[in-house]
């Protein structure tokens, strides 16, 4: 699927009233907290090794941080496409003055 359609269908799919920033905001980071602890299961329960159950599990949570990722790019006018591109762009900014290492959004 591409990544405008997802959004289009996301949006169409929406059920929630109050999809602000910040409720985006806060669904990305407790979504990406559920990826996090699947891999920390992973690493505690599975000796390091993803199961195919824990497989398809991070496949669905990885949806759910794309659900809200594309929400709260469409609140803030941009397409998933756009965000994608100036991601690709900046890393390959960083890449080319040799700083993809370091800190800071501006480097």
């Amino acid at each position: 699927m591409e990544l405008n359609k997802y959004q289009e269908e996301a949006l169409a799919l929406s059920f929630f009233k109050h999809e602000d920033l910040s409720y985006c905001a806060l669904g990305i980071s407790g979504e990406a907290g559920e990826v996090a602890d699947h891999v920390k299961k992973m690493l505690r329960d599975d000796n390091g090794v993803i199961t195919p159950e824990r497989r398809e599990n991070l496949k669905k949570e990885l949806g759910d941080v794309l659900w809200y990722l594309s929400r709260m790019a469409g609140n803030l006018g941009y397409t998933l496409d756009e965000v994608a591109t100036s991601n690709i762009e900046k890393i390959k900014d960083r890449r080319s003055r040799n700083v993809l290492h370091g800190s800071g959004d501006n480097r």
